[in-house]
């Protein structure tokens, strides 16, 4: 009981996990629903930023399902979660422009959380760190 009401972490490593799985399990639901859905999606896809509709509709699929599923894992978080975070500014500011907040708020809300995936990077617990381990971590 002490430990829980200190002011300490319980464990950073432990809140990254659980950040990483939610975060990138997310990303991985929706990614996976549109290749599930893919020839029903593209024709109603816009080209929205200039580039055409087939592309973009890949690179929105490359970064939820793929770099969702690299987060997942904690594979090369940060250089994942980036791909994550354009898309998600494209979603706010372009394809959701000029809906009211509360049809853009999921991309607000994925595209903020972002920031915390990159700067506390893959944890202890993921592939990066079994992969990369330095070398004098005997933990």
């Amino acid at each position: 009981m002490k430990k829980l009401l200190s002011p300490l972490s319980m464990g950073t490593d432990a809140a990254t996990l659980l950040l990483r799985v939610i975060f990138g399990g997310m990303f991985v639901y929706f990614g996976y629903g549109k290749i599930e859905m893919y020839d029903a999606i593209l024709p109603n896809f816009g080209d929205i930023i200039g580039i055409g509709s087939e592309l973009s509709f890949h690179l929105v699929i490359f970064a939820e399902f793929f770099c969702g599923l690299f987060v997942l894992l904690g594979f090369v978080t940060r250089f994942s979660v980036i791909p994550i975070f354009i898309t998600m500014i494209v979603a706010y500011f372009v394809a959701h422009g000029n809906d009211a907040f509360n049809d853009k708020m999921p991309a607000f809300i994925f595209m903020v959380l972002c920031l915390p995936v990159f700067i506390l990077g893959s944890g202890k617990y993921s592939l990066d760190y079994f992969i990369f381990k330095p070398k004098n971590d005997n933990t």
